[in-house]
């Protein structure tokens, strides 16, 4: 798109002289990023409405989910690189004009087919778009203060967008129609669209020229499919299904046929270099950790408010607003200010274990627990660790790379993220669902009348959840440990950090988390 724009002479600004017109451009590259969170949650709050209007069965309501994970997750790799390849703006563009067609299908959709259809299409223009997003951003901040900025609000509107997705999707299907959960998407769409269109200017020298490596395209996403696949179906068929086991060792060969593909390639999809390195390794296995710890913990604390408190889908929505305001201080305010004063792994280190301490409070979760005194400090102090957190890891994500490749190492990130929250989900779920079922078993027999039958049904429930959140508690363990001990960069403009970060260079370029799906 900037060969063919109108001011085709100034379409690409000059290498290492930051753009004019970065701030404008960074409000449109948030406003579709949002729309990219925002329809990660929205859904789901609306999704009972849909099932029950398009005829959905239990066995296929999951489907609305996973169709959009599946795309989103398989096809990343492939939308990073398209990026490199066609150019970020353009590829940013022509995302966003396909989510907005897709959203427009989801919202019109007469049979639970065309809603399947919607959904994967909304994943597959997302992969697109997800990771055009992150490398233009990277691209077009090269100074270290304005950057940290830069990303300050945009993993806030990353972190947050989910939260206003349940509180935008509780008013829409409350006083609305559910049709309008999809809908909504249009207008961001076309104003993101027209905005990047107007302002976004490609860096010059950016572009990757090499021929797109087929074999690494069709390996990484069917192994990744293959990985979502068998999480999701562990979680409603359990471990040990055929079809589940199958998928992991599918996936298992695909995946390392695709590492060895990619080592003899001559133009790699993912080329092995950009995930060796141990501060990018280290980033995206502890970031990775930390979402399959966080994405379990949503999708508890929506049921334990709606199932177990009676909470409406607007106020389960308002109940979040903590854990969102946590994580706008922790990266806006902790993680921007001393990102350029001290090493990252002092920031993400400390960060997942006050997530932790943040999951100690709500393993503490009962019936009756009081919203004060267990969920608002929990969410709290989860939201600013995992907001501090987040800053330096998304600065460190594309570390060194060079720009030829930062749409894949964007891509990276992301997909460490929704195979996260996918196996997040189905992991947690698993041990809830087999808690909440021994503890029904062994407490049952004691209750006679219909009322106490259902109270133990409900503390089952709620046990199901907290022996969950012990399990996250650890995985943000593991997360800092991998963190502090992997990740060695100095502070940026140190004079210690690995090569590529002592400069304030574009080829140092950071990555944001996407939606939390």
């Amino acid at each position: 798109m900037s060969e063919t724009a109108p001011t085709a002479g100034k379409a690409r600004s000059a290498p290492g002289v930051p753009d004019a017109n970065r701030w404008k451009a960074l409000v449109f590259i948030a406003l579709a990023q949002l729309m990219v969170v925002l329809d990660a949650t929205i859904v789901n709050i609306a999704l009972p409405s849909a099932q029950q209007d398009l005829g959905i069965s239990d066995g296929n309501r999951q489907w609305v989910v996973t169709a959009y994970a599946l795309a989103f997750g398989g096809l990343l790799l492939f939308g990073g690189r398209i990026a490199d390849l066609w150019g970020r703006k353009r590829a940013f563009v022509l995302g966003l004009g396909g989510f907005a067609l897709a959203s427009a299908l989801g919202g019109a959709a007469t049979n639970e087919a065309m809603m399947f259809g919607a959904r994967a299409l909304q994943g597959a223009f997302g992969a697109l778009l997800a990771p055009a997003a992150l490398s233009l951003l990277a691209v077009m901040f090269t100074d270290g203060k304005e950057r940290a900025k830069a990303f300050g609000i945009y993993g806030a509107i990353a972190g947050g967008g989910g939260a206003v997705g349940l509180i935008l999707g509780g008013f829409l299907t409350e006083y609305l129609d559910w049709r309008w959960t999809f809908f909504v998407n249009i207008p961001f769409a076309v104003v993101a669209a027209a905005g990047a269109y107007f302002v976004i200017r490609e860096p010059a020298g950016g572009r990757n020229r090499s021929a797109l490596d087929i074999p690494g395209v069709v390996l990484s996403t069917l192994g990744l499919v293959a990985l979502v696949y068998g999480f999701t179906r562990a979680e409603s068929e359990g471990w040990s299904d055929s079809v589940t086991v199958a998928m992991f060792v599918a996936s298992a060969v695909l995946l390392a046929a695709f590492v060895a593909v990619e080592a003899k390639v001559k133009a790699p999809l993912l080329p092995l270099r950009v995930i060796t390195e141990r501060n990018r390794g280290g980033v995206y296995l502890s970031l990775g950790l930390a979402i399959i710890a966080m994405f379990g913990l949503f999708l508890f604390l929506t049921y334990y408010l709606q199932v177990v408190k009676g909470y409406s889908p607007v106020k389960t929505g308002f109940a979040f607003l903590p854990m969102i305001a946590g994580m706008i201080t922790g990266s806006t305010q902790i993680g921007t200010r001393l990102m350029t004063r001290v090493a990252p792994r002092l920031l993400m280190g400390p960060g997942f274990l006050v997530a932790a301490l943040g999951m100690l409070f709500l393993t503490q979760l009962e019936i009756d627990s009081s919203y004060a005194a267990v969920l608002l400090p929990g969410m709290l102090l989860l939201g600013l660790g995992m907001g501090t957190a987040f800053m330096p890891a998304m600065s460190l994500a594309t570390l060194g790379v060079e720009p030829r490749d930062s749409g894949v190492a964007s891509a990276m990130v992301n997909t460490s993220q929704q195979v996260g929250g996918a196996i997040g989900t189905a992991l947690l779920n698993t041990i809830a669902a087999s808690a909440t079922t021994s503890y029904v078993a062994d407490h049952i027999g004691g209750a006679s009348s219909r009322s106490q039958q259902q109270l133990v049904q409900l503390q089952g429930q709620v046990q199901g959840y907290t022996s969950a959140i012990w399990f996250a508690v650890g995985i943000l363990v593991a997360a800092a440990a991998i963190a502090l001990t992997l990740i060695n960069a100095g502070r940026p403009g140190s004079g210690t950090a690995v090569a590529g970060s002592a400069e304030e260079s574009a080829a140092d370029e950071p990555a944001v988390p996407v939606a939390m799906h």
